[in-house]
């Protein structure tokens, strides 16, 4: 029987690092292009968008651990 190696620190706290930037950014200019909040230098996220942005971000990693056996960087990093 093989025994599974414990997942180094490392990149699990990389992989949450990099899977909040994801979420943030591609989330955020999603949002932002809906609601008018896009700048010349990227987006800008006030009130119920910013909201909506963080509850988005919540889902992200709710959905990524519940359903899809982990988020897209702790997939990638194998940091399960």
């Amino acid at each position: 029987m093989e025994r599974e190696q414990p997942v180094a620190t490392w990149r699990i706290v990389l992989a949450a690092i990099l899977d909040f930037l994801t979420a943030f950014f591609v989330l955020g200019f999603l949002i932002a292009s809906v609601s008018g909040g896009m700048t010349e230098g990227g987006f800008q996220l006030n009130g119920l968008p910013a909201l909506v942005l963080f509850v988005g971000i919540f889902l992200y990693f709710w959905a990524g651990k519940k359903y899809f056996g982990g988020t897209l960087w702790k997939r990638i990093l194998k940091a399960q």
